[in-house]
């Protein structure tokens, strides 16, 4: 009887083995959650990416733990957004991750930018000029170079909250893709064929959204932080302003009655802040006024992390509008 166990024990062992080189091929780093969502749902059945930004951390202001600058010492991969949305991370990249092949997705090939919105209701984000739109369709034969500064690629005046357009996540999957295939092509089958899967989602998404938001398109709202033109551009809804207030700092008197007057002006029927934002602080910017209050999550800071979490995500800011436009909820 051990005669034919022992061939199956040892098919078993070199199994493990092979699988377990194969889940050792690539170490992944992700600056965010959706980030590290869309880079989960390539990889899986081959391994899982780290993720450096937990919970309702904001990349703006994020200080790296012992831990994680190991992780960015060890990676082959790291893929974040940019410099203007992660700068605590560009200076690590380049001083630990020695070894490591950075991906910046917001040069992503087929990206769809925005300029900053401002004038008008919307608060200055302190650019002097932005561009309404503009189409950002990069080269064929773009490549990822290690420690690559993309000095030649100045986000400075783009709004850099582009994965909340899906259409704008299918562009960085592919990114994604092909970044994990070049570091690891004994497994490229396994994630191209995950991405083409990720795309489908992301396409069946889009329509389920539409439809969702179709009675509340043409209804006013402001927003604490103006992060949601790319939602609101695919989705056909639209902020009328937009209030900059810090989570950090609690506004003055002047400042909180200036906000009340605004948010009065415009005839918002909601206004949204964001998880890090104390109630109190929206309740005192909404008193006195008509408005319903509701929260918008960008980052899904109360969303487990994972491959799903991105479609959680959009599909939360989705019910957040319509509840709060409609009132219900």
């Amino acid at each position: 009887m051990m005669q034919f166990i022992r061939p199956a024990l040892l098919a078993t062992t070199i199994l493990t083995a092979s699988m377990t080189t194969a889940f050792a091929d690539v170490r992944v780093v992700t600056s965010i959650k959706p980030v590290h969502s869309l880079v989960a749902a390539v990889m899986q059945g081959v391994g899982t990416p780290d993720l450096i930004v937990e919970g309702a951390g904001s990349p703006h202001t994020y200080a790296l733990k012992p831990s994680q600058a190991k992780q960015l010492q060890e990676a082959d991969l790291v893929f974040w957004m940019s410099h203007d949305l992660e700068a605590f991370l560009e200076k690590s990249i380049d001083g630990i991750a020695t070894k490591a092949v950075s991906v910046p997705l917001m040069e992503s090939r087929g990206l769809m930018t925005l300029g900053f919105r401002e004038g008008g209701a919307f608060d200055d984000h302190g650019h002097d000029e932005h561009d309404d739109h503009d189409e950002h369709d990069k080269d064929d034969d773009h490549d990822h170079e290690k420690h690559d500064d993309h000095d030649e690629h100045d986000h400075g005046e783009v709004d850099p909250h582009v994965w909340l357009d899906p259409e704008n996540a299918k562009a960085m999957v592919h990114e994604i893709e092909e970044a994990l295939a070049k570091a690891d092509p004994a497994n490229a089958a396994t994630y191209e064929s995950n991405a083409e899967a990720v795309m489908a989602k992301l396409d069946s998404l889009v329509a389920e959204i539409d439809s969702e938001l179709q009675p509340v398109k043409g209804r006013g709202y402001i927003v604490f932080h103006d992060a949601y033109q790319y939602f609101e551009n695919r989705f056909g809804v639209s902020a009328i302003g937009s209030i900059t207030v810090s989570p950090e700092v609690l506004p003055g008197a002047e400042r909180i009655s200036d906000l009340q007057e605004k948010v009065r002006s415009l005839d918002a029927t909601c206004v949204f802040s964001e998880p890090q934002f104390e109630p109190k602080l929206v309740a005192t910017v909404t008193e006195n006024t008509n408005a319903r209050t509701g929260v918008l999550d960008p980052l899904g800071a109360a969303i487990d992390k994972g491959p799903n979490l991105y479609f959680t995500l959009i599909r939360n800011m989705a019910s957040s509008l319509k509840n709060c436009l409609l009132g219900s909820g």
